[in-house]
């Protein structure tokens, strides 16, 4: 009797409302809240254009999400972004982009991320030793590189063994790090250290003009950055033409007003000066209103923000290689997944490892991890163009949700991520330059899985 064929395993839609809303909020909210009000305010010098640059920040994000939206409903298949640009601009772009998010851009965020989460932890003062060598042969790797890599393995394994046990990680601990930006909101405004008047403060050193509300504009971008990763995951969630919507809306709603509270709170506790010259303005605004206890716990509840994005961003960028080695684009073995975990499991292994490497060489890692901001917001700018394209070519296609306000709300997104593009390009010509030859180098790749490509049997 013949040898019936092996059928893959699929991943399953184990990710309910709540588990993909906190994926959105849990993985936009990391490290950029507490640290970009300083950089924001060097940049516009005054509460008020800081304000303004949240607020055009937040819309221009929230104009991303309703057109992701109407994608991801349309489209609600695992990689999300890779499937966009494959389906409206051919294999080639789509499978570019994957190689850019699998080779560095993914494994990459993962390194920094756990490398600010150490920093943040080294400024506790009994975990000095972080930053002493744990070993020194064959090669220097101090304590905090191993809590890094640590912290890395434990959220890929959490991510190896199944979605839904993430998506359960992803909602508790989103809602633990909410309280704590209310928290910080709370504690602001209650205390009798800060005042009304520092809203009407300005720093003298800032650079001003339009040129200095740009820098303070992309760095709101950076802040809110991260809302896209639920697209990723589309394959695996439950009614995604109504949850990926809910999610995204409701999701960015609730950044956005937790970035401008948290923004109001600082300000109240410190003049422009102070904001501008503060390393973390959240945690020094927490100590001038209750002391250094409390700055300690918003530190210790920055790491914990780092570890809830630090599984967001494993569990979204696994799923990329994923679906391009299931099409067939790249090697076999990253397009199978758990007989029993129905998880994309080699490609978490792999990103995981990845990871661990750029951790090791962290000397060379942070260079190299600069070169794809500009190729970051490259492919957000064409994956938003496609609903431009699926709505000429696709024009009956099942739309369970319409993006608001389309033409209007996408070509603003579109055209704010090629703005973007323009200051992170000649911000730093070099990385970007070498940031779009990585890109390239990506196009006899792909030639190469292409020829190696079987033809569908049956």
């Amino acid at each position: 009797m013949p040898e019936k064929s092996k059928q893959p395993v699929n991943l399953v839609r184990d990710l309910g409302p709540s588990h993909a809303t906190a994926l959105v909020v849990g993985t936009a909210i990391g490290s950029g809240i507490f640290l970009v009000p300083a950089e924001m305010m060097q940049a516009v010098g005054t509460a008020k254009l800081a304000f303004l640059a949240w607020i055009v920040g937040g819309l221009l994000s929230f104009f991303g999400a309703l057109t992701y939206a109407e994608l991801g409903a349309m489209k609600p298949q695992t990689s999300g972004e890779y499937v966009y640009i494959r389906d409206a601009y051919g294999p080639l772009l789509g499978f570019l982009y994957s190689w850019t998010w699998f080779l560095i851009a993914k494994p990459g965020s993962i390194a920094t991320i756990t490398t600010g989460m150490v920093r943040v932890l080294g400024t506790f003062p009994q975990l000095a030793f972080l930053s002493e060598p744990a070993m020194i042969r064959p090669m220097v790797v101090n304590h905090g590189q191993l809590v890094a890599i640590g912290a890395t393995l434990f959220i890929s394994l959490l991510n190896y063994v199944g979605v839904r046990k993430a998506g359960n990680f992803q909602v508790v601990f989103t809602v633990l790090k909410v309280a704590m930006i209310a928290g910080i909101v709370v504690v602001a405004f209650a205390s009798s250290a800060g005042s009304w008047a520092n809203f009407r403060t300005a720093f003298a050193g800032a650079r001003g003009g339009i040129a200095g509300f740009m820098m303070a504009l992309v760095a709101a971008l950076w802040a809110y950055d991260g809302w896209n990763d639920l697209n990723m995951v589309a394959g695996e969630v439950r009614r995604p033409e109504r949850s990926i919507p809910i999610a995204l809306i409701l999701g960015m709603a609730v950044i956005a007003g937790l970035y401008i509270l948290n923004n109001a709170a600082v300000a109240y506790m410190m003049p422009a000066a102070g904001i501008a010259g503060a390393e973390r303005p959240a945690v020094e605004a927490t100590r001038l209103a209750v002391g250094a206890w409390g700055a300690m716990a918003v530190s210790a509840g920055m790491a914990l923000s780092m570890l809830v994005t630090l599984n967001g961003t494993a569990m979204s960028g696994a799923r990329v290689p994923f679906a391009v080695a299931r099409d067939g684009y790249f090697f076999s073995a990253l397009a199978e997944a758990h007989p029993k975990f129905h998880t994309p499991s080699t490609a978490i292994v792999v990103q995981a490892g990845m990871a661990v490497l750029l951790l090791l060489f962290a000397g060379s890692f942070r260079e190299l991890f600069s070169l794809t901001i500009f190729a970051e917001w490259l492919f957000y700018m064409i994956a938003a163009s496609t609903v431009f394209v699926f709505r000429r070519k696709e024009p009956d296609a099942p739309r369970p949700f319409k993006t608001w306000g389309y033409p209007v709300v996408p070509a603003l997104f579109v055209a704010a991520s090629a703005v973007l593009l323009y200051y992170t390009f000649t911000a730093d010509l070099r990385n970007s330059a070498a940031g779009v030859l990585l890109i390239l180098a990506g196009v006899p790749v792909f030639y190469f899985f292409k020829a190696r490509r079987k033809a569908p049997s049956g």
